[in-house]
């Protein structure tokens, strides 16, 4: 076995009492620092304090499917990789929803084997173009549909701090990459929090997580259903005596449509949906400048320079758009050279800020103090870019919908008590209630751009800034430099200032019925 590296087969069986046990020479190699690529960090090179292979029981600690989801989420290994897509896997794992009910009767032995293995064939097979794609598509998603109502909420200096905020999000990517290249066995942002704080710290990142990614399915359905309520604004049902408003017709309907695609077994057919993505993007984009411009909808700019007022919503929307850290990690550790991971975010951060920069200039100048939270409400529905872009905003929050629940309904199965309840009707049981709850809570709050500004505030600001610069300072302490522990310090400031201000904001409007 290669220095730095786990042993997975004795270390994700149950029965080893000792889940990372090393030989000498490995324990030897785990306590020699190895040295930051990065030449600010090459100044002092002291070994770390902890012994981490031997305090962090990261195959045994909740979440274990964690990587596995984010994998099928972001795209980053090729479908089927995954031993738990096989039945005949040579790794195969207990996770019930992918085998089906029927394959827990027919072979007991599955009930000892750990709830998630991964095949080690299906690590390190991204390119650096895929990488960049995968980049991309997690950043670049249906938060470029609220940028014009951001600029619309801050005025148009705000923009400056879509560019601050890209720069900052940048480099607390490269400071994951740092924390994963000097600790080996770690491979999600959990692993990270875990050797940084603890179980407490893994704990803590897993569960904001799940609710970023909870939230954002509460976010497709009030998507889908806005745009389905612009192309048939009349769709009024009486139900019992009650008058059911087009919103709501939609937001059930959505909720409906989506139902089937969590029941799938094979999760990786959608992954190869999602992953297009970013082409949905581009052509909703297209279609925006295309009504501006070549069907001559007419220009009505926003006058509004700076409103500080409502800046902390623009904030908390632009950390939205750029707080992809949560699957980070699993992009590092699917590369082939995992050391152009800097250069992945580099690509992906300048491609994704021009991307904002231009619907941000175009949607605000077409449609001015008009534009609603979702640019395409805006479009006329008359004109064929119109219906392409309300078509294909409804059609890509469909196919992610299950992707993105996945790693919330996986992390609940793990908790089941006994290995009889991870079964396929459980799963089954989770994901929908799962649905239900998130049509419940689109239905009480549905406002798309105040609830994007809260999710950005308050959970992107703790992923994407705080987290990651507090990890690199415990993970790192006594080997960085001042300009580095004041550039994290500085950071969190940021992120807690914004946080704060963004997150009261949103929940003002959202009280107000406003967004």
């Amino acid at each position: 076995m290669k220095r730095g590296e786990l042993n997975l087969d004795n270390d994700l069986d149950p029965h080893h009492e000792d889940v990372f046990q090393t030989d000498d020479e490995e324990n030897q190699a785990y306590r020699v620092f190895e040295n930051l690529s990065d030449d600010s960090d090459s100044e002092n090179n002291s070994p770390p304090s902890k012994n981490l292979s031997n305090e962090i029981a990261i195959s045994t600690s909740w979440p274990q499917s964690y990587r596995t989801s984010m994998e099928l989420l972001t795209s980053v290994t090729v479908p089927g990789g995954v031993s738990f897509l096989s039945r005949n896997a040579s790794k195969g794992t207990s996770d019930s929803f992918f085998k089906g009910l029927e394959t827990w009767q027919d072979d007991d032995s599955l009930f000892t084997k750990p709830l998630v293995s991964e095949d080690p064939s299906s690590k390190k097979q991204c390119s650096f173009a895929q990488s960049v794609i995968n980049g991309i598509n997690i950043l670049c998603g249906v938060g470029i549909l609220t940028i014009p109502y951001a600029v619309k909420e801050g005025g148009w200096l705000s923009l400056i701090i879509l560019l601050v905020f890209s720069i900052i999000c940048c480099y607390t990517g490269i400071l994951l990459k740092r924390c994963l290249d000097n600790y080996p066995e770690l491979e999600t942002f959990p692993d990270i929090g875990q050797a940084a704080f603890g179980i407490a710290g893994r704990l803590c990142i897993a569960i904001i997580l799940f609710m970023e990614l909870y939230a954002s399915c509460v976010e497709y359905i009030t998507l889908m259903s806005d745009n389905l309520s612009s192309l048939f604004p009349n769709a009024n049902v009486t139900f019992g005596g009650a008058d059911i408003g087009t919103h709501q017709v939609f937001a059930i309907t959505a909720a409906i449509l989506v139902l089937p695609t969590v029941w799938i077994k094979n999760l990786s057919l959608l992954s190869y949906v999602s992953v297009g993505g970013i082409f949905a993007t581009i052509l909703v984009t297209l279609c925006l400048f295309w009504v501006g411009i070549a069907d001559q909808v007419g220009y009505k700019p926003g006058a509004k320079v700076f409103d500080l007022a409502n800046l902390s919503v623009a904030i908390g929307i632009y950390g939205f758009g750029f707080g992809g850290h949560a699957v980070f990690p699993s992009i590092y550790s699917s590369m082939k050279e995992p050391a152009n991971f800097q250069s992945v975010l580099y690509v992906s951060f300048a491609f994704c800020l021009a991307m904002y920069t231009g619907v941000a200039a175009m949607g605000y100048l077409t449609f001015g103090d008009a534009v609603e939270s979702q640019f395409t409400l805006n479009m006329p529905q008359e004109l064929y870019a119109s219906k392409i872009a309300a078509w294909t905003t409804i059609a890509t929050p469909l196919a992610k919908y299950a992707l993105t629940l996945l790693p919330i309904a996986m992390s609940i199965e793990e908790l089941a008590p006994t290995p009889q309840l991870r079964c396929h009707a459980m799963s089954v049981v989770v994901r929908t209630v799962l649905v239900i709850t998130s049509l419940i809570v689109a239905l009480s709050v549905p406002y798309f751009g105040s609830l994007m500004a809260l999710i950005g505030s308050f959970m992107s600001m703790l992923v994407a800034l705080i987290f990651p610069c507090l990890c690199y300072l415990k993970l790192h302490s006594g080997r960085l430099s001042k300009i580095q522990i004041i550039n994290c310090i500085l950071i969190i400031i940021v992120g807690v200032v914004s946080g704060c201000a963004g997150t009261y904001s949103a929940m003002s409007k959202i009280i107000n019925g406003e967004g």
